[in-house]
């Protein structure tokens, strides 16, 4: 096999959860063209379905699922239908995120609803699925986490602009997602399955121009991501050309938490 032929994800079921908004539409572009089969799921399948349209009209072969994570019940049942339709996964994008907090001051209902989905959710997508990856003995997961998951926040980006505040729960479950990699790296490891983390910095999304100019400042490459940026290190992480790779997390933030 070539070197290249290992970057393919041809003859691969893959679970990528959300889809639709800013990270995940860039990546079911780059995971049905590395030649995934792909199962988009999320609570708005209406929006999944308009995107996985898009793609199997470039010949992919992408599906939408329903799927409340915040819901154990509703992870099992995807879980089944799966199982059912394509027997376990051979891959797992954990990219699905609930931000109900606005800032510091968010109420203690908006903190619960995002440990329900981003935390304990999180968890079950590890326990149900790596499981049956395990019992295969093959798979590989991928979790998408944050810079603010690496490094605390730079208050300063956001003087002068309406963008508002940072929430505190976003930086909790995406620090708390870079150990959680660690550990479902350890438990699975030796079935042969790989749990590894990428932190994208921040991705440009029409943010008013002092706070463009200031983030792209801080990192090397002197500008934000696009939706093209992330995709090629989830589709390593997934593929075979890492398959000694595991327990990590990469950041792929254009070197803003290396300066």
């Amino acid at each position: 096999m070539s070197t290249l032929s290992n970057f393919s994800l041809t003859g691969k079921v893959v679970l990528l959860t959300g889809g639709a908004g800013l990270f995940g539409r860039g990546l079911v572009r780059a995971l049905a063209g590395a030649g995934a089969t792909l199962i988009l799921a999320s609570r708005d399948v209406a929006k999944l379905q308009v995107v996985a349209e898009e793609e199997r009209a470039s010949g992919a072969t992408v599906q939408a699922e329903f799927l409340d994570q915040g819901d154990e019940a509703s992870i099992n049942a995807l879980f089944e239908r799966i199982q059912v339709e394509h027997g376990p996964l051979h891959g797992l994008v954990n990219n699905a995120v609930l931000r109900p907090m606005k800032g510091a001051q968010g109420t203690v209902a908006q903190w619960e609803d995002s440990m329900r989905v981003n935390a304990t959710g999180l968890m079950l997508m590890h326990r149900v699925f790596g499981a049956a990856m395990a019992e295969a003995g093959r798979g590989s997961v991928v979790n998408i986490g944050s810079i603010q998951g690496m490094i605390g926040p730079s208050y300063e980006l956001y003087e002068g602009t309406a963008i508002g505040d940072m929430p505190p729960d976003y930086f909790f479950h995406k620090g708390g997602m870079l150990n959680l990699t660690r550990f479902y790296a350890a438990l699975y490891g030796p079935r042969d399955v790989r749990v590894n983390c990428v932190s994208p910095g921040g991705f440009f999304n029409h943010q008013p121009e002092a706070f463009v100019k200031r983030y792209s400042e801080h990192t090397m490459l002197n500008r934000m991501a696009d939706d093209n940026d992330l995709g090629g290190a989830v589709v390593f992480l997934l593929s075979d050309a890492s398959r000694y790779v595991t327990g990590v997390n990469l950041p792929v933030d254009g070197g803003y938490t290396a300066k």
